[in-house]
């Protein structure tokens, strides 16, 4: 029976599982990550070679002209050495990583997900998946706020391949559009388009694209070429925050 046992697990049928239970699923970028991850033995006695977690999102690529969505893995960690999880044993393996300050947000149809794997040699490694939420910390929630007291509506959040001249630990760039929907810039600006680079937990560099409102025969060929979004920098600290609208409005003001 042993032998049989031995046979099914390698192709996965009463092998060893593995659940992992995050200690929250809500979480900042740059925020410490804590859980257990379960094993539970199957029918016999098997090798673990290996367990990792690994960190994943999607995003939008192109290629010969057609986007698709491709899947980036993020960061990976491993957690143990070798060992033997025992038939029907159950084996509890604490853990805690840190959140990545260039994580993306869970907006629009980004997802964010922790995988979960064993590594069995001759076998089908089991695997699990847990979704984050991965939701603005302080800085990034303080410049989300500003951009709304301006009147500008969050259009869409994407993360995209990034070219290389905006690329920095990740192959793509998450950006996020707005629209003056009310406020001093509607019919001004057709729209905002902003990017997070973070430096640390304290500073955070944004760059915008600030796309003008065509007026009249010179703005509407301007816009044809081009020639109508500006880019802009800007580094943001901790201690920008109580005067970061009126930041924004003074720099949107010289675009208009």
């Amino acid at each position: 029976m042993s032998f049989f046992n031995k046979v099914f697990a390698s192709v996965g049928i009463g092998a060893a599982k593995v659940d992992t239970k995050l200690e929250k699923d809500r979480v900042m970028p740059g925020e410490e990550v804590r859980g257990i991850v379960e094993i539970r033995g199957g029918n016999t006695e098997q090798n673990i070679d290996d367990i990792y977690l690994s960190l994943h999102t999607t995003y939008i690529k192109e290629a010969d002209d057609k986007k698709y969505t491709a899947t980036a893995q993020i960061d990976r960690f491993k957690l143990t050495q070798s060992f033997i999880i025992k038939e029907n044993e159950t084996k509890e393996i604490p853990f805690s990583f840190r959140l990545p300050l260039e994580m993306p947000l869970s907006m629009g149809r980004t997802k964010v997900w922790v995988s979960t794997g064993l590594d069995i040699k001759n076998a089908v490694d089991p695997s699990d998946k847990d979704y984050l939420t991965v939701v603005p910390n302080q800085l990034m929630h303080g410049v989300f706020n500003a951009i709304s007291d301006l009147g500008f509506r969050l259009r869409e959040a994407e993360c995209e391949q990034a070219p290389r001249h905006l690329r920095r630990n990740m192959p793509f760039v998450q950006e996020f559009e707005f629209v003056p929907a009310s406020g001093p810039f509607r019919g001004r600006l057709d729209e905002l388009e902003v990017i997070f680079y973070p430096n640390s937990e304290n500073e955070i560099e944004l760059l915008m694209q600030v796309d003008r409102k065509a007026r009249g025969l010179g703005g509407f060929l301007s816009e044809a070429m081009g020639m109508d979004e500006t880019y802009v920098r800007m580094n943001i600290h901790a201690s920008d925050l109580p005067s970061l609208k009126q930041s924004f409005q003074h720099m949107l003001e010289r675009y208009c």
